[in-house]
């Protein structure tokens, strides 16, 4: 387990108390049942926001606090133990990221200090089809005059529904750039996506929507210089996410070996559980392990983050995969029903696992850089 600072404890224990307190899974059960909230309420970022969390990877001369990925992933993890569906996955690291990494001066005064307040939500729009391939690229920017005309579509843009402004990948002439445009631009449309865990996801079209160079982030042609980066910032984000959620779903599970009783003894002290417990235990300290490793190396700036994230991201997928389902059939009968808690786990470990690469992604990716 890393080592924290004081002020790292301070925050993560002010986390764990709000979810708990403010954003217990049974909030989650109410945004699914109303189809209407886009997967979270804006109030939720707001109260986020004014705690300080919006802010975490944003420089203090943009309104943030600039205190690094590790810290945020703290916040994630107690956020994932209770299934919080907000924006800092979308926003507070994806988008704050882009723009840090490739943003320019007037980019950042105007969006990076409405990210930390609370008053703006992103949405990186980069995925064309089911599948997390941020090199396939269809969106194409035409120039037209100083500009360029905006054309295409893409898939399961993370809270895109909700969102104040999207990053677009965008074919350009020798190569891909990315493309700040607000959500409310002519020719921008978008339809909101419910998710299977609750969370909001969106469709966006863009029909001619016109950008100029004042739009660019990065350099023209050369956009994956800032996307990949960001993305290994939000595959370890995501991942402490996960381990929070999969942790959260070990200790439930534990607690219940602990009162149900099966041919007059508790099933806690049935051997195969306790093997099948052990294993759960070990791949949680293993992917713990893992995320910290990469957390601690996109703040250091590590040749070996890249490699880091995959290894984190591909771990989190398969544990968070097997402690959901381990869950469901530990509890047996009452875990397949939507009453108890287990089902919305394993729903949220299914897209959790999807998103910015599943674990066969991230294998393959691994391996390459390994050289295999």
């Amino acid at each position: 387990m890393a080592v924290l600072t004081e002020e790292q404890t301070m925050l993560r224990d002010a986390a764990r108390s709000w979810a708990q307190e403010s954003s217990p899974v049974t909030v989650l059960r109410k945004l699914r049942d109303d189809k209407t909230s886009g997967g979270f309420k804006r109030e939720t970022w707001k109260e986020m926001a004014d705690m300080g969390w919006a802010g975490i990877v944003i420089p203090e001369e943009y309104g943030g606090v600039g205190m690094g990925y590790q810290t945020l992933g703290l916040v994630l993890e107690e956020t994932g133990r209770t299934l919080t569906s907000s924006a800092l996955v979308s926003t507070a690291l994806c988008a704050a990221t882009v723009l840090v990494l490739g943003g320019t001066e007037q980019q950042k005064q105007q969006w990076l200090t409405k990210i930390a307040s609370g008053d703006a939500i992103g949405a990186l729009a980069i995925d064309e089809s089911h599948h997390h391939d941020p090199l396939q690229v269809q969106v194409e920017a035409k120039r037209d005059g100083e500009g360029w005309k905006l054309s295409g579509r893409k898939r399961f843009v993370l809270d895109g529904g909700l969102a104040d402004f999207f990053i677009v990948s965008a074919k350009t002439a020798a190569g891909i750039t990315l493309f700040l445009t607000p959500a409310n631009a002519s020719g921008v449309s978008k339809q909101a996506l419910s998710m299977a865990d609750g969370r909001g996801m969106a469709d966006v079209a863009f029909d001619n929507v016109v950008v100029t160079t004042s739009d660019v982030i990065g350099q023209i042609d050369q956009g994956l210089k800032v996307l990949e980066p960001t993305l290994d910032c939000a595959r370890a984000g995501l991942a402490a996410e996960m381990l929070g959620s999969a942790t959260q779903a070990f200790e439930t599970t534990l607690e219940y070996f602990k009162v149900r009783t099966q041919f007059g003894k508790l099933i806690g002290t049935f051997q195969a559980l306790q093997h099948r417990a052990g294993k759960m235990f070990v791949d949680l300290e293993l992917g713990r392990s893992c995320v910290e490793a990469a957390l601690k190396a996109l703040d250091e700036k590590s040749p070996d983050a890249s490699v880091l994230v995959s290894l984190a991201k591909a771990r989190m997928s398969e544990t968070f995969h097997l402690v959901s389902n381990e869950m469901v059939q530990m509890h047996g009968g009452i875990g397949m029903t939507d009453a108890h808690d287990a089902g919305l786990f394993m729903k949220r470990a299914r897209v959790a696992e999807a998103t910015f690469g599943s674990a066969g992604f991230h294998r393959d990716r691994y391996a390459r850089a390994m050289g295999f």
